[in-house]
């Protein structure tokens, strides 16, 4: 089973938008059964919060839920659970760095590398643009799945 770890700031726009595309897509791929999924954040400051209203709208206009999903800090022991750790942006691939002592197993990974635009995930938190990041994590999700 591979197991994959999205990671952004607070773990209510971009991680839970990953995860829940991720599921979905490998649900539609018939895969469910090879994967398991989650998301983390990086920092505390949306702990224990439900997905963001525009991230769950976003979702929803795809047919896609995240009920039930709360934010929630990454740790340490993650880097083990895990066989992927997936950033959203340089920044939060700095902070997972610090969490996991570095990577040395390689794990820890840009999402957009999987797409042929490498950089970053737009971030709705500043921009309130959802689509633009929906657009980025959908990209880079098909891409990560099709490298697996």
């Amino acid at each position: 089973m591979i197991r994959i770890l999205f990671v952004c700031h607070g773990n209510i726009c971009r991680s839970p938008m990953a995860e829940f595309v991720m599921k979905d897509l490998v649900k539609k791929a018939g895969r469910e059964d090879e994967f398991y999924i989650e998301s983390a954040a990086t920092s505390t400051e949306e702990l224990g919060n439900p997905v963001h209203y525009g991230t769950r709208s976003i979702l929803a206009k795809h047919g896609i839920s995240c009920n039930g999903k709360f934010a929630r800090q990454m740790t340490r022991a993650d880097y083990d659970d895990f066989d992927l750790l997936i950033a959203m942006d340089h920044r939060n691939l700095r902070n997972m760095e610090r969490f996991t002592g570095g990577d040395p197993e390689g794990k820890v990974r840009l999402l957009m590398d999987y797409t042929d635009r490498p950089g970053e995930v737009a971030d709705p938190w500043y921009t309130g643009d959802f689509r633009a990041t929906w657009n980025d994590v959908l990209d880079g999700c098909v891409g990560l799945l099709e490298d697996l």
